[in-house]
């Protein structure tokens, strides 16, 4: 008796530590385009994101000047404002032309550079661009180079979203071709409804990247995407990927891949990119759609060489090149060894969170440990209630004096 009582009192303890807890914290969200510009003259596209919390405000600057950047900048404030000098902006050397005001409430500020579009000849079938041979690929695409759409059509300030397409004109295969940064941020917590269904907070907005359209120059190529990450110093840069034993809301995905900022000896997270090891070869996925994603080491060393020409980032004292300044490269590359579905579709989308501290983890659902509970539980209550018949009978039978005869 005592073993089985005691199998279910920790059943009993254990569900409501694998239940997620509720986060109710949420933030006051707005996003606005080209925010301080009057005039109508063409401009790049600079949408701002500004998510006031209860004593901080997390500002999200995105912009298709030159590469196209997300620029993060942590305060310790809730009152504090953007302010852009847009004849600097547009200048070769535009540092200063992106600032916070006050100054003083800036905590923290780190900046994304999405620089190159990778494609390579996977004739090996590895589908992954850290092990493809030199003599693989083909010139890459110069994000930089891109003429991006006018994203205030995009702006819907209800949902919360926008995004920057944009195609290189000078390419004949991007004729009917584009790429997407799609944009979202969240006043407070939830999950996407469609795959690979990211959990986020208040805390962090989302990037979904997809290519559309873009004929291959190759019979095997393949697509990947190059990152730059810039940052002050005093920061560390780490990849981590944490393995989960609950497929509900990814199928068939058990990891989380991290590219996290570490500061006061890695004790603390300052900022996170967060996705799963996944992408998908159609606008509304479904499981069979989904593709496997590869992640390279990071390069310190090797992304100073490939900064772009111009980018929102190096408007921001912080985020600017110098000596003071810590970058690192990263390549996401995209497809499955022996499929092929991005040649099929011609689509391909790979979904990310950034955000500021800890990034979103996910738990079980009710439903799972419901169901947990049940295939553990029945088992366990079967034999409880055995255990309390035998218990019965041997009673009274020792009630009765009654004795079996062999």
């Amino acid at each position: 008796m005592a073993p089985v009582t005691t199998l279910m009192c920790c059943l009993v303890a254990l569900i409501p530590g694998l239940v997620r807890p509720h986060d109710s914290y949420r933030r006051q969200v707005t996003f606005e385009y080209n925010p301080g510009r009057n005039s109508s003259a063409a401009a790049p596209n600079v949408l701002h994101v500004r998510a006031v919390g209860r004593a901080d405000t997390i500002h999200y600057v995105w912009s298709s000047l030159g590469a196209p950047t997300v620029l993060l900048v942590h305060t310790n404030s809730p009152n504090t404002s953007l302010y852009i000098n847009w004849t600097s902006l547009q200048l070769p050397h535009p540092s200063g032309a992106l600032r916070i005001e006050p100054a003083a409430a800036v905590r923290y500020s780190t900046a994304i550079v999405f620089s190159r579009l990778w494609e390579y000849d996977d004739v090996n079938d590895t589908a992954d661009l850290s092990r493809a041979p030199p003599d693989s690929f083909y010139p890459p695409y110069l994000l930089q180079d891109f003429t991006w759409d006018d994203a205030n059509a995009t702006l819907d300030h209800n949902a919360l979203t926008a995004q920057l397409r944009g195609r290189n004109v000078s390419a004949p295969l991007f004729a009917n071709a584009s790429v997407t940064f799609r944009i979202a941020a969240f006043e407070g917590s939830g999950r996407d409804p469609e795959l690979p269904r990211l959990l986020h907070s208040a805390n962090c907005s989302k990037l979904e990247f997809s290519i559309e359209g873009l004929r291959p120059r190759g019979n095997f190529s393949r697509f990947g995407l190059e990152l730059l990450v810039l940052e002050g110093a005093g920061s560390e840069r780490r990849l981590r990927v944490r393995s989960t034993i609950d497929d509900e809301y990814t199928p068939a995905v058990f990891k989380v891949s991290e590219l996290l900022s570490l500061r006061d000896n890695a004790s603390r997270v300052s900022s996170f990119l967060q996705w799963k090891p996944v992408a998908y070869g159609a606008r509304r996925p479904r499981r069979s759609d989904s593709m496997q994603t590869h992640n390279s080491a990071l390069r310190p060393r090797e992304s100073r060489q490939r900064l772009p020409v111009a980018s929102i980032a190096f408007a921001f004292i912080g985020t600017e090149p110098g000596p003071r300044t810590r970058l690192a490269a990263l390549n996401v590359s995209f497809g499955s060894p022996g499929q092929r579905l991005y040649r099929e579709h011609l689509y391909l989308s790979w979904s990310a969170l950034i955000g500021t501290g800890e990034p979103p983890r996910d738990w079980f659902s009710v439903l799972v440990v419901a169901v947990m509970a049940v295939g553990l539980g029945l088992p366990a209550l079967g034999l409880l209630v055995g255990c309390l018949v035998v218990n019965i009978v041997r009673r009274r039978r020792d009630v009765t004096g009654y004795r079996p005869i062999n």
